[in-house]
């Protein structure tokens, strides 16, 4: 399994943090949208989407609030789960590259392997984003709309 989050882009919130920040928006990806969390099979395409978090959640805080518990019994049995460097610190079972410019050769061949099996997870977002039109711009909850794209995936699946 490979786990990723996606921006699913939103004209702007009107809501604040508690220090006044927008919490639509997202300085990672410089636009205002929420953060979902992607479950992505070896097939490329998404198989969860969590409930959307404000864009300016970080990657790890969205997964411990929605993934992670569930991914823990998996690790626990075996299955490794892929993941980017926004997950580091995300605990067993989640395979992450390492960080550094000077690695061990090991430990750079390490990294390209994760980030070559994670390719479908970016097949996965852009399936999720690109097949349905309404997902490039969303005037209302995407958490909603997020679910439902994710049914329609799924319905017109090749078998």
């Amino acid at each position: 399994m490979c786990l990723d989050e996606t921006l699913i882009p939103t004209v702007r919130s009107s809501r604040k943090s508690e220090a006044g920040h927008d919490l639509g928006y997202s300085g990672k990806h410089h636009r205002h949208g929420g953060n979902v969390q992607v479950l992505t099979g070896p097939t490329g395409y998404p198989e969860w989407v969590s409930p959307a978090e404000p864009g300016s959640t970080h990657d790890i805080t969205a997964a411990r609030a929605h993934v992670l518990p569930a991914l823990y019994p998996a690790a626990a049995a075996g299955m490794k789960t892929l993941c980017d460097r926004g997950y580091i610190g995300a605990g067993i079972g989640i395979l992450v590259p390492i960080k550094g410019n000077n690695l061990a050769p090991d430990n750079r061949a390490q990294n390209t392997l994760i980030n070559a099996l994670r390719a479908p997870t970016e097949r996965a977002n852009a399936l999720l984003k690109r097949t349905w039109k309404a997902l490039e711009r969303v005037t209302v909850d995407p958490g909603r709309i997020t679910a439902a794209a994710l049914v329609l995936l799924h319905l017109q699946r090749p078998a």
